[in-house]
């Protein structure tokens, strides 16, 4: 039988960064105006940056700061799979949040997380905005029920809601709303607790970037362990990922990633359905090269290679290869 979840217990911060100094001193200096006693440590994966992030967070003296280097980028999945291993054997806490470098908690967050019960839940997903002072929702990072595991759900999808028929929406955001239960969510203020790691184990490492985290709330999910979207938990994300007017991932080969791990993320939440889900998801993703001219082969051999490794679940390609393809190597 697991342990219950801690109330307010001992909580650790993972940030992973990489090349991004500027958002993760901005990150960092937030984290660390929370009082010791809300926050014990904050522990720094640095996925082997080369603007300068190494030296700057050498010239840090909090004592609550702990910094670890990764030899090669390990990308986003990687980082946290190391994260939190690190943060769990050097700190044994009761609690981690974490996020990337370019997210934070709003001033008072971790006070409020601090300062509820929350053993009702194995990990609690936070609100994510994007910055600026009109509080629009940050897309990416809703969380969200799996519509196979909930009929209705599924019926409200497939009857033309698309992505709002089965993410959060914003009643559920409302700051009188109330925690909601949700089946995945973002690596962008998750709190985790000591028994989600011992229920569900670390984020797969290999996926590099994209869908880790959802893979991993599933599964905690699907084992039996209990999320909760609590409104009161409030992060702001500035993200650059890909372009709302041309539709085009930037670079190219995060696009392998995306389609590959995604394929992955709709196995583990259709179960016997994938063999209809699967081909659907192909058709519209190769569908997309209309979006890419001037580099179509490209994107079709990354999605061609992210349909058959994805159905494989195969996720030991390395991140050079991946990146050579986009010149016609491998």
């Amino acid at each position: 039988m697991h342990k219950q979840a801690a109330s307010m217990g001992r909580l650790v911060a993972v940030v992973v960064t990489h090349d991004r100094l500027d958002k993760l001193r901005l990150t960092l200096r937030r984290l660390l105006e929370t009082p010791p006693a809300q926050l014990e440590a904050v522990l720094v994966v640095d996925n082997a940056s080369q603007d300068g992030t190494g030296a700057w967070l050498a010239t840090q003296d909090d004592p609550r700061l702990a910094v670890h280097r990764c030899a090669s980028n390990c990308g986003g999945a990687g980082g946290f799979e190391i994260g939190m291993r690190l943060a769990m054997e050097r700190f044994d806490p009761d609690w981690l949040v974490v996020m990337d470098d370019d997210s934070r908690p709003t001033p008072g967050t971790l006070e409020t997380f601090q300062a509820a019960d929350r053993s009702t839940a194995e990990a609690w997903a936070a609100a994510v905005y994007l910055p600026g002072p009109d509080k629009q929702i940050c897309d990416m990072n809703r969380p969200a029920v799996n519509p196979f595991w909930h009929r209705r759900i599924l019926w409200r999808t497939l009857l033309g809601r698309g992505r709002d028929g089965f993410h959060l929406g914003p009643a559920d955001y409302a700051p009188d709303a109330g925690p909601r239960a949700v089946d995945s969510a973002s690596f962008v203020g998750l709190f985790i607790s000591r028994a989600a790691v011992a229920r569900a184990g670390y984020p797969d490492g290999q996926l590099f970037i994209y869908g880790d985290d959802t893979l991993y709330t599933l599964t905690l999910s699907r084992a039996g362990g209990r999320i909760l979207f609590d409104p009161s938990l409030v992060f702001e994300h500035d993200f650059s990922t890909h372009s709302e007017t041309d539709k085009r991932f930037r670079p190219l080969w995060k696009s392998y990633y995306h389609y590959r791990n995604l394929l992955m993320v709709y196995r583990l939440c259709s179960g016997r359905l994938f063999v209809l889900v699967a081909p659907a998801a192909a058709l519209k993703w190769l569908l997309k090269v209309r979006h890419h001219s001037g580099e179509r082969r490209a994107f079709l051999g990354y999605v061609t290679r992210a349909l058959r490794d994805g159905i494989l679940r195969r996720t030991d390609v390395s991140h050079d290869t991946v990146k050579g393809w986009r010149n016609g190597r491998g």
